[in-house]
């Protein structure tokens, strides 16, 4: 997945934005944080998940995508290497995210459509 293709995707949920994170590009929705990469360290997206055992599940059936770092080691986010991440697993997660944080006027109006 190239970055134009994930701004693409990004910006195909209402209301995101985008931000600056940790001096890394981030996109927010209404202000909230919704992802951030970081693309000089590893070319990688932070996945928000649901527990750190599927964090710990993603690494292990694809370690050369999935990888975390010490400072994500008690959260439940896993790195996802943009060249290597299956697009259609990463829209799933993101929209997931997405409708956590978005205002549900946002939600609702994104249902309708």
């Amino acid at each position: 997945m190239t970055h134009d293709e994930l701004r693409a995707l990004l910006f195909g949920f209402p209301g995101v934005e985008d931000g600056v994170s940790y001096g890394e590009p981030s996109f927010k929705v209404a202000g909230k944080f919704l992802t951030w990469m970081r693309p000089r360290l590893d070319d990688s997206i932070v996945v928000h998940l649901n527990n750190r055992d599927e964090r710990d599940l993603l690494i292990e059936m694809d370690p050369a995508t999935f990888h975390f770092t010490d400072h994500y080691r008690d959260h439940a986010l896993v790195l996802a290497r943009l060249a290597t991440v299956d697009p259609v697993w990463l829209k799933v997660m993101l929209e997931a995210r997405w409708r956590r944080v978005a205002p549900r006027r946002l939600v609702k109006s994104f249902d309708e459509a």
